[in-house]
């Protein structure tokens, strides 16, 4: 990766970035990747260790980034670490909440109900805490990107884990309902789904080593679309639930059709088609 000191034409400069979850994996990638392109960026997460040889890993190539020690389920953490973003990077153009809780792998009623509903806390309340925390200011300069991480199990069943998808389910009302009370002032909510990608999160999943017929997916394909997100580009599509195997640009020539009828969205329909 280029030095962003020697990059005449990043896209983000001057751009203010939040990015949960970026102590490792898909999060650390798309942390890297916003401020390789002029984003000064707040990395954070519950581990201060990983947050930490993030931000290590973007300043050694001329980067600008903080780490900020947060749980993204917590109201107070939140607000303190959006708090100290403004006063040490100035207030947040760009948020992508990527923290994320695999959960349990068990049936409904041998399952603790505690460990159940941090799952939801992690996926959903976090996304909601965070969104909430950015929105004022973003409001107030009428502009602003959100980019919620979420996953393909949130529109199907998965029986094998049911909190998991409940809580990217209701991400991807959230961020259909978000994006439709914020388009007014200028700011753009999307739902990016990254596919299978081998992080820690991944390995927790029962078998997966035994799953042959996985198609294994690249952080650095997800860290790119977020990138273009955030730079603007796809603005229509706000709302819609992408997927890091769609064609991007595709979508983007399409997205005054996908607006028209409503398509890559949750949404029921009736036998004849017609939506209810």
């Amino acid at each position: 990766m280029e030095k962003a000191g020697r990059n005449s034409s990043r896209r983000l400069e001057r751009k203010v970035a939040v990015v949960t979850g970026g102590g490792r994996g898909i999060g650390r990638v798309i942390a890297e990747t916003l401020a390789n392109e002029g984003a000064g960026v707040t990395v954070t997460a519950r581990t201060k260790k990983e947050i930490t040889e993030t931000v290590r890993r973007i300043r050694s190539r001329g980067g600008k980034a903080i780490a900020v020690e947060a749980d993204v389920s917590s109201k107070l953490d939140v607000q303190r670490m959006i708090d100290e973003t403004k006063i040490r990077l100035g207030p947040v153009d760009v948020l992508v909440n990527n923290a994320g809780h695999v959960g349990v792998f068990a049936p409904l009623w041998e399952s603790d109900p505690v460990e159940w509903w941090r799952t939801v806390e992690v996926n959903l309340l976090g996304p909601i805490l965070c969104s909430r925390a950015v929105l004022p200011d973003m409001i107030s300069r009428r502009k602003g990107v959100i980019v919620n991480i979420g996953s393909y199990v949130g529109i199907r069943a998965t029986p094998e884990d049911i909190p998991y998808s409940t809580s990217k389910a209701a991400l991807v009302r959230f961020t259909d309902g978000l994006a439709a009370s914020v388009e007014k002032y200028g700011i753009c909510v999307f739902l990016l789904s990254p596919g299978m990608v081998r992080t820690r999160m991944t390995r927790e999943i029962p078998g997966i080593d035994k799953m042959s017929d996985i198609v294994w997916s690249q952080p650095e394909a997800t860290a790119n679309t977020v990138l273009r997100l955030a730079c603007g580009e796809g603005k229509m599509l706000s709302g819609r639930f992408i997927h890091i195997d769609d064609d991007f640009d595709e979508l983007v020539r399409e997205s005054g059709r996908i607006r028209k009828e409503n398509l890559y969205t949750l949404r029921l329909l009736k036998l004849n088609g017609a939506q209810d």
